[in-house]
């Protein structure tokens, strides 16, 4: 599959509110950094900085639950980022 792995039970589908990109992912949280937008703060702070703050502006839109769902799910968005190339499937 595109964004997770196969037999993939359960996963959460999200839409990051500051590029627009949907996904699917392992991690079920109401909030995510966005893997396309965001950056992982270095929290590795000197004496004199300040602590670096992560953006997490992925939001979880619904749950995704059975393989056959996640299946189907993942071929519906890798079919959209693809552009309708579905050979690799």
């Amino acid at each position: 599959m595109f964004y997770v792995p196969d037999d993939t039970e359960i996963c959460g589908f999200y839409e990051c509110k500051d590029c627009g990109e949907r996904f699917l992912s392992l991690q079920i949280a109401p909030k995510l950094i966005c893997p396309y937008c965001g950056e992982v703060p270095d929290m590795e702070v000197g004496p004199d900085d300040e602590l670096p703050v992560a953006k997490e502006s992925a939001i979880l839109l619904e749950v995704i639950e059975g393989k056959e769902e996640v299946e189907k799910m993942d071929t519906l968005l890798s079919l959209a980022v693809t552009g309708g190339d579905y050979e690799w499937i």
